[in-house]
């Protein structure tokens, strides 16, 4: 799960201009990814759901992404993954960051509180009943407000092959860099049909994320939804894939080239 939602960041990181325009995301937006293993072998879903409340007297998205093995895979590694962002309705700027997984048996419990006045992040891990404040960039996004906050500023008229944009991200205990490398535009065969696609390779430019043998490609939906469609990570041996599955609450119409 977090391979799946980092690469969604990295899906939409392609603008640093803040103008404004309409939104490519509303309330009661939903996604629901299947993973496979090498192809063939089913290992999981994921989804992400798009939801509104107030926090602090404050109206927010609350975006849940949830994580899990499915088939034979969990049989001998077991994942339940829960990410919950809470982030400003008009600047998607995030108050809140929490993130419960357990993957194996490697389990964590964090809550962070961003205060984007200050630029400090206040990290509150349960597990081991410990409070720490750490100093971040500003502006910084947690890793899943990125993604809707960068959908909203991706100008896809103006990308070029070759094209490489950065990004700052707080997770966990750590600020993180981006580096999106645009690839060019790819018709691609998904479950709903042939549908135009931009092609991008995203690197992790600080601490250990991913791992260095894992090449990462993605795909998102050339239309006004930026809909993260494929995610593909080539690892040493075999490779994870994820597709779009299933979705609901598109704010934009869903382009298909070819109905199947």
């Amino acid at each position: 799960m977090k391979r799946i939602l980092l690469i969604c960041v990295a899906i939409v990181s392609m603008q640093t201009a803040f103008a404004q325009k309409e939104s490519a995301f509303d309330t009661g937006e939903w996604f629901k990814f299947k993973m496979s293993y090498s192809n063939w072998l089913k290992a999981g879903n994921a989804t992400l759901t798009v939801k509104e409340t107030q926090l602090d007297n404050k109206d927010v998205f609350h975006v849940v992404g949830k994580g899990w093995t499915t088939g034979m895979i969990k049989w001998f590694f077991k994942v339940k993954d829960r990410y919950e962002s809470y982030f400003d309705k008009k600047t998607i700027m995030p108050y809140k960051f929490i993130r419960n997984i357990d993957e194996g048996g490697h389990t964590k419990d964090i809550e962070i509180d961003f205060d984007q006045k200050n630029n400090k992040a206040h990290v509150n891990n349960k597990k081991h009943n410990t409070l720490k404040v750490f100093d971040t960039p500003p502006n910084i996004q947690d890793m899943v407000s990125t993604f809707y906050y960068l959908r909203n500023n991706l100008e896809t008229k103006t990308l070029k092959v070759g094209d490489e944009v950065r990004v700052d991200m707080f997770f966990d205990e750590e600020n993180y860099g981006f580096k999106l490398k645009y690839l060019g535009e790819e018709i691609i065969d998904t479950d709903f049909g042939e549908i135009e696609s931009l092609k991008f390779r995203p690197y992790v430019m600080a601490g250990r994320v991913f791992k260095e043998e894992e090449s990462l490609t993605l795909w998102v939906s050339k239309d006004k939804n930026k809909v993260p469609l494929r995610i593909k990570a080539d690892l040493a041996v075999g490779s994870l894939r994820a597709d779009l599955e299933a979705f609901k609450g598109l704010k934009h119409p869903f382009k298909i080239v070819v109905n199947n």
